[in-house]
């Protein structure tokens, strides 16, 4: 047993202003979205939820994205026992962890969605050690109990296999076959047994027609239904007496003494809140009626804590310098966060915004700051505007207009025109800048064109808002392949910036391979000729100069000598020279790719009194390096990454056994809580490093989570330069004049 404290310990509630918000977690096909659906059903009149309701949903305003799978962030709000529920509904895809962390970051409380049938998955599972990091308090939801093959207790014992300590559930589901007058689609009736009110325990259909586990059999232990429904509840109030250290509590359990169940549950919001007891509630089926779905709001309201026991992101000034830390309460100076930033067809852009401190109200002037993200394409930005309209977000055709939006709320904020998504809002006499949300490199490149001339601004303008949306896509011209390069999550990622390329923004795009900048180097030395003579009436032109060029150990750079003797090259034309040499050198001899690592001696050459000039010169020179790589042969050079993978210990081998398929080299391989990279995700991981050529890793940010399944992850960086194989050089070669 802990340490024990007294009740008195709990967070304080004084502050709260009746708002929970919860973001929703899991893979896709867990059941999500069809969950969030049934608690506004519920909450809105489903004969669950007292007091009034009003469900509300935030979504992308273009059609053809709505049809798709839910692949951005979605807010949905109601009201539940006099309290505002707003539910961050998250996708479940790896690709859009983008908008899964801007989740993450505008709630207090997760709750994990998982499928009875599925179980969990080792992205979920990875997410939960990101939460546990972070000590945000979590529940489970495990859903599709109504489904063939749905096992309670299979997928109970798996969550608490993956998660860890403290997993254990607040109902068990009854199973019986349904009645002929209250016939349902499996043929089975679904409902929960309250554990903590011992509510429907004694009151069952009995004999072989009841069952927790779904399958009708019992478990053989000789105690029947009750005697498993008390053992369930015996293991979770010394759960909830462990995580809530309430010794008073615990004092009456050993002796015996009945306990109430108000107690219980305020002792259950202490170990909830405190992020290391998780409550798990089934739920089965869909419609108002639906079994843990009323249970699901009740927990919501009486076990998950207030915004003010979220502590308020780490914030400086501007100019980096320390600030007070914003006090979180709606009489606190304003600090607030765009947590995700949408374009609206009629009045422009759209910022849903979390306010940690504060009260943000319309028509104010507003300090709006981003930092931090110029590598991804976002510079740095502070400015003053106005805001124009707040409101609760209320789905594609209403929105409901609200007077102010207090500290622990979201709502959706119009005129902030240039705001983008993790931008600190702040007043303009105190601004200050939350510390920027974890958010993964995007590793997987796209490149892009407009299918026709006329769109090609459109297109610049289209992705200049989109990455203002997303912060975890970045925009690259790569200046020395000439490819407009979309780097991103992974392919779903990609596909839906295409999509809404098109959709939106009127853009059609063609994708195109991706050119990996290389460099050229000479196998050995040689000599070159450069000979520019041309009559044509008048001045002609007239330059011959002859070189020597010898390689260089890489990264040596390049080298120009002047050793002519005897004036065969009068003086003023060995800078002409010069010139053209490193303007061929930046053209490259053989694909195209600039030439490094030479030292080049210009030796000889002849000149015209008359007709000699410095273009001739320049062009005398750059025909002599040409030359000189003729005789030599040209060596083609790829770039190496120095590669970090991130992967569960288990997939070890396999990684290791791809890396070296891929001509990797593996330098290291270490736990991954022995590194500073490995974050929230050291569990049971491994770190391995490795150097790879760059044209290997192409879609390696999809290949890793082949082979993981899913939880791999990696980090790259340039290292250097090394020759190709031959082979390969001779078939990219040939590719390359084939274009």
């Amino acid at each position: 047993m802990k340490p024990t404290t007294t009740r008195e310990a709990r967070p304080d509630h004084r502050h709260d202003t009746g708002v929970r918000n919860i973001v929703l977690v899991g893979h896709t096909g867990a059941g999500k979205s069809a969950l969030a659906e049934n608690l506004l059903i519920a909450a809105n009149g489903g004969g669950a939820a007292a007091g009034h309701a009003t469900s509300t949903r935030h979504t992308d305003h273009d059609d053809g994205e709505s049809r798709q799978r839910t692949i951005s962030l979605t807010v949905l709000s109601t009201m539940h026992r006099g309290l505002r529920i707003n539910l961050l509904d998250t996708p479940g895809l790896a690709d859009f962890i983008g908008d899964l962390r801007a989740g993450l970051r505008g709630a207090d409380a997760a709750l994990f969605v998982v499928s009875a049938l599925d179980g969990v998955d080792g992205f979920t599972r990875l997410l939960w050690d990101e939460c546990a990091a972070a000590a945000m308090p979590r529940a489970i939801a495990i859903t599709r109990l109504d489904r063939p093959r749905a096992d309670f207790t299979s997928a109970l014992i798996n969550c608490q296999e993956m998660f860890g300590a403290g997993v254990l559930p607040l109902y068990l589901p009854v199973v019986s076959r349904s009645r002929p007058t209250e016939p349902t689609p499996d043929g089975q009736r679904h409902r929960l047994v309250d554990l903590l009110a011992q509510a429907g325990i004694d009151d069952t259909d009995g004999g072989t027609d009841t069952d927790t586990d779904g399958d009708g059999d019992g478990d053989g232990d000789g105690d029947g239904w009750p005697g498993r429904a008390a053992a369930a509840r015996n293991a979770l109030i010394e759960g909830i007496i462990a995580e809530s250290e309430d010794e008073s509590l615990l004092d009456q359990y050993l002796a015996g003494t009945a306990l109430p169940t108000k107690l219980l549950l305020d002792d259950l919001e202490t170990a909830v809140a405190r992020g290391r007891f998780h409550p798990v509630v089934a739920t089965a089926g869909s419609g108002p009626g639906a079994p843990g779905v009323t249970e699901l709001l009740d927990l919501f309201t009486r076990a998950f804590p207030s915004p003010f026991e979220h502590p308020v992101p780490a914030a400086s000034r501007p100019d980096g310098s320390s600030c007070p830390v914003p006090s979180g309460g709606p009489d606190g100076p304003l600090a607030a966060e765009v947590i995700r930033t949408t374009t609206d067809p009629y009045v422009g852009r759209v910022c849903l915004v979390r306010v940690f401190s504060g009260t943000l109200r319309p028509d104010t002037p507003v300090h709006v700051c981003g930092h931090g993200r110029a590598e991804r394409g976002h510079p740095d930005h502070d400015e003053d505007m106005k805001i124009g309209a707040i409101s609760h977000p209320m789905g594609r055709s209403a929105q409901q207009f609200v007077e102010m939006c207090q500290a622990g709320d979201i709502c959706a904020v119009s005129k902030l025109t240039t705001a983008e998504t993790g931008d600190t809002l702040s007043s303009p006499d105190a601004p200050i800048l939350f510390e920027a949300w974890r958010m993964p490199k995007p590793q997987l490149p796209m490149a892009i064109r407009a299918r026709t001339k006329s769109s090609e601004d459109k297109l610049s303008t289209a992705l200049a808002q989109i990455s203002a949306e997303d912060p975890s896509v970045t925009v690259e011209h790569n200046a020395e392949t000439g490819q407009l390069v979309l780097w991103c999550m992974g392919e779903a990622h990609g596909d839906m910036i295409i999509d809404r390329l098109e959709n939106r923004y009127g853009v059609a795009v063609d994708r195109m391979p991706i050119r990996v900048p290389m460099r050229e180097t000479l196998r050995g030395p040689a000599r070159g000729t450069g000979r520019h003579v041309k009559q044509s009436g008048g001045h002609g032109q007239y330059a011959i100069c002859h070189i020597e060029v010898e390689p260089l150990a890489a990264g040596s750079g390049r080298e120009f000598c002047d050793e002519v003797v005897g004036g065969a090259v009068p003086r003023q034309f060995v800078p002409s020279v010069e010139k053209g040499v490193w303007r061929q050198f930046g053209l490259g001899v053989a694909a195209g790719f600039p030439l490094v690592d030479l030292r080049v001696r210009l030796v000889d050459g002849k000149a015209h009194s008359v007709d000699s000039s410095d273009v001739a010169f320049q062009a005398a020179g750059a025909l002599a390096l040409k030359d000189a790589a003729r005789a030599a042969g040209i060596l083609l050079l790829e770039p190496v990454l120095s590669v970090c993978v991130l992967t569960p210990d288990e997939h070890v081998g396999p990684v290791t056994s791809d890396l070296a398929a891929r001509r990797g080299r593996v330098v290291g391989i270490a736990p991954a809580s022995d590194t500073a990279q490995a974050g929230a995700g050291g569990r049971n991981r491994t770190m391995i490093r490795a150097e790879v050529p760059e044209t290997e890793m192409l879609r390696y940010a999809v290949d890793i989570r082949s082979l993981t399944q899913g939880i791999g992850t990696f980090s790259r960086s340039h290292l250097r330069y090394e020759p190709m194989p031959d082979h390969l050089a001779a078939e990219y070669l040939a590719a390359r004049a084939a274009e």
